[in-house]
């Protein structure tokens, strides 16, 4: 693949800025490099020093743990740090467009928005899957990202397979992003192991879910490496702090959490989504492979307003395509998901 057809020229030709960790990697000797304070900084520990740009001790961790290389990994500040470089990357406001596919993440969409882009918009099906004629009917030249997010927020269910294979064959102007943020709670295997087969195939996943990192704003693109390259090349040069990196470090070496944190979240929807489906006002619990339920009730917006006012918070997605009537509720704790079935009863008594 010649990867320098789909990137911008400016971006391509782009000379990066070179930080002062990234002219000496080691980590011992007298540092005069950089303008930083040698008292430290008041904390213990100390934080004065700037941390790696690369966070190559992570990527390595994660290498491991994903199994993949290390040059596949680029790491930011929560996904949505990829998806606006990549948008920026690839796409001319002039003439190129994004293509994705409501009720989907809405950070595409700002994202694009940031940046001028225009949005082809191609909406799922009514039972929430990818509508592939559509999308390859709309797909030309100047089509240069399709988002696919899979299990997909705000439905939760996992895209049909099959049809991101087929759009991945079909899509030869751009990349292809699968935005896995909810993979550890699904059975699908991760769209990490195709990067050899597709290389316009980009995969995100992130630490804020399953690995319960949301603080620390931590997102993964997986790629070939040309595109990793790309990525680091436009990135603000220290785009993961130091103590975020230093937090995450010590967080993967608990190798067993997100495994057992989403087979204890999974076990916790089952008993969310037979309590839930006991009441009459309940219309539709929809399939989930995520840490989340999409529910269409009766009343959803007085609904979501009791719960606030009751100090139980859900999102109202009311007003998002095809999810009339629909509040989304994340998993909680046994007790907090039992106190939420109570108020939704209290309600509708």
């Amino acid at each position: 693949m010649d990867f320098k057809k789909f990137i911008l020229p400016h971006i391509w030709n782009l000379k990066p800025y070179s930080s002062a960790r990234d002219e000496f990697k080691g980590k011992e000797g007298v540092f005069l490099d950089a303008n930083e304070n040698p008292l430290g900084s008041g904390n213990i520990p100390d934080w004065n020093r700037y941390p790696d740009p690369m966070q190559w001790n992570i990527k390595h961790q994660l290498a491991e743990i994903k199994q993949c290389n290390v040059d596949q990994i680029f790491l930011g500040n929560g996904s949505d740090e990829a998806i606006d470089l990549l948008i920026r990357m690839t796409c001319d406001q002039r003439k190129d467009h994004i293509i994705i596919c409501p009720p989907t993440y809405g950070m595409y969409e700002v994202s694009a928005s940031v940046n001028n882009v225009q949005i082809e918009r191609i909406d799922l099906t009514a039972d929430y899957q990818l509508n592939v004629d559509e999308i390859c009917a709309h797909i030309n030249e100047n089509s240069k990202l399709i988002f696919i997010c899979s299990p997909n927020n705000p439905t939760g269910n996992k895209l049909n397979r099959e049809s991101i294979y087929t759009i991945l064959d079909k899509f030869t102007s751009g990349f292809v992003i699968v935005d896995e943020a909810y993979f550890d709670f699904s059975d699908e295997p991760s769209f990490i192991t195709e990067l050899s087969k597709f290389p316009n195939l980009i995969v995100m996943q992130t630490l804020s879910k399953a690995y319960g990192l949301a603080s620390l704003r931590l997102g993964m693109a997986f790629a070939h490496p040309i595109l990793i390259q790309l990525l680091n090349k436009i990135k603000p040069p220290y785009n993961i702090s130091g103590a975020t990196q230093s937090l995450v470090e010590e967080a993967l070496k608990n190798k067993e959490f997100a495994k057992t944190s989403a087979e204890t979240l999974n076990s916790a929807k089952k008993d969310l989504i037979s309590n839930l489906r006991d009441l009459p006002q309940i219309i539709t619990i929809y399939p989930s492979n995520a840490n989340f339920i999409l529910v269409k009730c009766t009343n959803a917006q007085a609904l979501f307003d009791y719960l606030i006012k009751e100090k139980i918070i859900t999102r109202n997605r009311s007003s998002v395509t095809l999810c009339d009537n629909s509040i989304r509720i994340s998993i909680g704790l046994p007790t907090e998901n039992n106190q939420l079935i109570k108020k939704i009863k209290r309600f509708y008594a």
